[in-house]
């Protein structure tokens, strides 16, 4: 019996497939609603991660871009998925104060209280009562 090869453990990354990944996420982080609706809609997964764990959904939301996050949630993006890092879409647009895009968020069901910290827990950190506001008796 033969040993793994530890060479084919991974699969081969393919440079275009890489260069197209790097793309998309930084379409999410400009907020190029059009482009990036249009790659989803052609295949590519409305919840791509990147290496750290970062869905499209939590960059367009941190960047505070309200139509690409919407455009992504349209699409399928889940609004709870969290990162490597444990933080989700709602937390990071709570922490940049993003109310607009929090609303997007909130219609589609995502929770305050979910991650860590989560949406209310950032909230509370920076004073910020009128994002509380926004998330009801999800902040108590």
């Amino acid at each position: 019996m033969s040993a793994p090869n530890p060479e084919s453990a991974e699969p081969a990354h393919d440079p275009e497939v890489l260069q197209l990944a790097a793309k998309v996420f930084d379409l999410a982080r400009h907020g190029d609603t059009d482009t990036l609706a249009a790659y989803v809609d052609a295949g590519v997964p409305a919840n791509l991660t990147n290496d750290k764990g970062d869905s499209l959904l939590i960059l367009a939301a941190y960047h505070g871009h309200a139509a690409a996050v919407s455009a992504l949630l349209e699409r399928g993006a889940d609004p709870n998925r969290v990162n490597e890092r444990g933080q989700t879409p709602i937390a990071g647009a709570a922490f940049k104060g993003e109310e607009e895009v929090l609303r997007v968020l909130l219609a589609a069901g995502a929770d305050p209280r979910a991650g860590s910290p989560s949406a209310v827990d950032t909230a509370r950190m920076f004073g910020r009562d009128d994002l509380l506001a926004l998330f009801g008796p999800a902040a108590s």
